[in-house]
């Protein structure tokens, strides 16, 4: 019943690329029909691993984890396709398929995972949040700084590789003293909140809270404690908020991000079509690796979606997603960080 908010076979029109379509040729390839090839290979890495099907799911079928298991089979097999195994490799000796990993030599009570992305690929996202946090009266360590959570190892096939990050980043959690950790990616909150446990068997340490960024603060501005001066009338009436990738996996942020645009724009942003309960995921997830060319129509059509609607301005607050839709870019919108931009405009 999720058909209607497959991303992958909105951006493509091909059936095969739904989630109907990815899991009939798996039951297929289980059955003996059919055999892993370049075509069958193609169809199976076309899942985004984004968490639409699921959410939409009326039985709650964990397809992407259950694709992500298949795709294990078939790199202990030695077929994955070589670009992925490049990835994995590259993750197995930098911990990252971005840059280097920078383990944190500081010690503090709340901390602040950056992840690989924040680090490598957004670094203002990252700097602007410490900022808002310390505006709040919370001095965060910046932790897991160019560290896969282990949810791109864990989506390409690499189960092994993925609970070794893991419990990389659990090491230094427990190393720094964290008792709270605000988390800055969607992504990576969706790993340590449910990943770790439903595809890896990891358990959440229960000494540290995990915290969304975005609700923590959307409080921090509901309670007066962060005072925002709004943007000027032009800015207001034409931006919009795009949801982050993997924003249907943690529905709890869809109105606290949308408190804090409202924060700067006196009013509700421009919404997209794609939005909030079926909001699609940019090409920021492993397809970015998996299927490159539908990582790329999956972001363009979120900025299509954009423009169609009269947005100029796009806010996100997530560093993957906004490095997605920058590099993407061929409508002339303006980008922006929606962290860096409410601390712009943070009354000292």
């Amino acid at each position: 019943m999720c058909r209607h908010v497959a991303p992958v076979g909105y951006v493509t029109h091909n059936e095969s690329f739904t989630p109907h379509g990815i899991a009939l040729v798996a039951s297929m390839q289980r059955r003996g029909k059919i055999a892993w090839n370049a075509s069958t290979l193609d169809v199976l890495y076309a899942e985004p691993d984004g968490g639409n099907c699921r959410a939409h799911c009326v039985t709650d079928q964990p397809l992407p984890a259950a694709i992500a298991a298949i795709r294990a089979e078939v790199a202990a097999e030695g077929l994955a396709p070589a670009a992925i195994t490049q990835v994995h490799d590259q993750i197995v000796r930098n911990h990252s398929a971005f840059g280097n990993y920078q383990p944190s030599a500081l010690k503090g009570e709340y901390g602040l995972f950056v992840g690989d992305a924040g680090f490598h690929l957004s670094q203002s996202t990252m700097e602007a949040a410490a900022g808002l946090l310390g505006a709040s009266g919370v001095d965060a360590v910046p932790v897991g700084c160019g560290l896969d959570s282990g949810f791109i190892p864990c989506s390409l096939g690499y189960p092994d590789t993925a609970r070794k990050q893991a419990q990389l980043c659990i090491h230094e959690l427990q190393k720094v003293g964290v008792k709270k950790l605000f988390v800055l990616s969607p992504q990576d909150l969706f790993s340590f909140r449910q990943m770790y446990k439903e595809r890896l068997g990891i358990s959440w340490p229960k000494e540290i809270v995990l915290i969304d960024l975005v609700d923590f603060l959307s409080e921090q501005v509901q309670k007066d404690r962060l005072r925002i001066r709004p943007l000027s009338e032009a800015a207001q009436n034409n931006t919009a908020y795009v949801d982050p990738t993997h924003a249907v996996r943690l529905p709890a942020r869809f109105d606290s991000a949308r408190r804090l645009c409202e924060a700067i724009l006196e009013k509700s942003p421009i919404e997209l079509f794609w939005h909030r309960e079926r909001a699609h995921p940019a090409g920021s997830t492993a397809i970015q690796f998996t299927r490159p060319d539908i990582g790329t129509q999956l972001t363009e059509a979120r900025l299509e979606d954009a423009r169609s609607r009269g947005a100029k301005i796009l806010l996100c607050d997530d560093p993957a997603t906004l490095h997605e839709l920058r590099l993407r870019n061929q409508h002339s919108l303006q980008i922006q960080d929606l962290y860096k931009t409410l601390l712009g405009q943070l009354e000292v």
